[in-house]
């Protein structure tokens, strides 16, 4: 039996490497697995593939008829196409439980934590089966990138412990000056069309039955958007029309050092903007003071809004 594992459209670092690491993991366990992705990696993962020997998983955009095991998201909205003629036989996440159903029982990893890189460390623990030194030093990265090296209020004591543990193991002396140079390549702007920019974090989401588009952009100095900050602000306008149209569009623009995002903002109904933060925004933006995470701060206060 062959697998497929593959992570969410628009994939983090988190998903590609979870991609890698639990195909590898499976077939340690006598099945053969495969890594895919539904996109090429971010500059910032080609960063950490590149320091750790890690080769990109295969990009397909259709997985009928396959045998899957999804990492990092369980929400059809997030998944390639053929997915109503696929078997998902497994799923490890780190985000709420999505909509995806199955036929049959699954094998399911899903905790509340800061990255999916850090229950896949506990699997490997779980199931007594040494990690390799590369997919060590990429997951931890994964980590580092998701928490927003522990800034962000997603983070939790195991991701930290998680990160102690794959330093070790990928021979890292300096987590934190690696996770500053990975930073610095994800707040990288020269050379990327608005479009590569808005979807290098982007999803999708169904709220109160409309669909709902937010983008982040993570750097280490807000200051570097400046200069594209109005071409930002195009490319979600015409991205809400596309695809049969969206009621919103939200773009945060994440300073890691200041902890805080600007948030873009093209939408039908502004006012659910002050109904989800509690603050009226002026113009076509608005400052978040403290927010880092989509996942935490911003989509549930959204779909609060929405209902």
């Amino acid at each position: 039996m062959s697998l497929t594992v593959i992570g969410h459209m628009n994939p983090d670092t988190d998903s590609i490497v979870s991609a890698i690491a639990v195909a590898d993991l499976l077939t340690k366990r006598g099945m053969n697995a495969q890594p895919a992705a539904q996109a090429k990696p971010a500059p910032d993962t080609e960063f950490v593939l590149q320091k750790f020997g890690l080769s990109a998983p295969a990009v397909i955009d259709n997985v009928a008829g396959k045998k899957l095991w999804l990492v990092d998201y369980s929400d059809i909205a997030q998944a390639p196409k053929g997915m109503d003629e696929a078997e998902i036989l497994g799923i490890v996440d780190h985000h709420k439980l999505g909509d995806v159903t199955t036929p049959n029982p699954l094998e399911i990893w899903t905790w509340p934590v800061g990255c999916t890189g850090t229950v896949i460390k506990a699997m490997y623990d779980f199931y007594g089966i040494e990690i390799p030194k590369g997919i060590a030093g990429g997951l931890m990265c994964a980590i580092l990138s998701d928490t927003v090296m522990y800034k962000s209020p997603t983070c939790t004591e195991p991701d930290k412990k998680a990160v102690d543990a794959l330093a070790k193991i990928a021979g890292v002396d300096d987590v934190m000056t690696l996770g500053m140079e990975m930073f610095k390549v994800k707040s990288a702007v020269e050379g990327a069309s608005m479009r590569d920019l808005v979807f290098r974090d982007y999803k999708d989401f169904d709220m109160g039955g409309k669909k709902v588009g937010i983008g982040q952009l993570e750097v280490v100095d807000l200051s570097i958007l400046d200069p594209v900050k109005d071409g930002l602000y195009a490319e979600i306008g015409k991205l809400k029309g596309e695809g049969g149209g969206r009621h919103s569009v939200f773009l945060l623009l994440t300073d890691i050092m200041k902890e805080g995002s600007e948030m873009l903002m093209v939408s039908d109904d502004p006012g659910v903007v002050e109904k989800a933060f509690g603050k009226k925004p002026e113009g076509r933006s608005i400052w978040l003071d403290g927010v880092m995470s989509r996942k935490k701060q911003v989509v549930p206060n959204f779909e609060k809004a929405f209902k």
